[in-house]
């Protein structure tokens, strides 16, 4: 293959790894925020839930109880405990998940490598690098992201 040719090949596969990274980051980004605020609402629910009973005490639970018309303190006391649990538990479920997935971590190496990437494809496409180095630079850089599939070059 002629200089040229390796060239135009490189940079074929450049633009392809940079639309793949674009579209995973869109997919992750999105969800990643979801499961964030999805953790931080739970969190301050559960939080506030617990509020009213620590802060007024018996007053709190029998208004709740008149207001809702319950038979006796305990019901409003198990509601708001159940309701804390509940929370709670998916506020650490979606934050374990998030974590487990280490979706900040991704969608940072990702954006890095784009921008890398990005100008690596301007250096090979103005001729500032010679096609032997931009292929180890390549290599370099995408082996940052091994959770990202290469697609098949159409």
């Amino acid at each position: 293959m002629s200089d040229d040719s390796v060239r135009q090949e490189l940079l074929q596969r450049i633009r392809s790894r940079r639309s793949t990274i674009d579209a995973f980051v869109r997919q992750l980004e999105p969800r990643g925020a979801r499961l964030n605020n999805v953790g931080i609402i739970c969190s301050a629910l559960a939080t506030a839930f617990t509020a009213g009973p620590a802060l007024g005490g018996e007053q709190f639970s029998g208004g709740v109880k008149s207001l809702f018309q319950f038979g006796s303190d305990s019901v409003v006391w198990q509601g708001l405990c159940l309701a804390t649990m509940i929370l709670s538990l998916i506020a650490t479920v979606v934050t374990n998940m998030q974590r487990s997935s280490d979706v900040p971590d991704r969608i940072a190496k990702a954006h890095a490598c784009s921008a890398q990437l990005e100008g690596l494809e301007t250096a090979i496409a103005l001729g500032q690098i010679q096609v032997g180095e931009a292929v180890k630079l390549y290599q370099q850089y995408i082996a940052a992201i091994p959770f990202i599939r290469e697609q098949a070059i159409t």
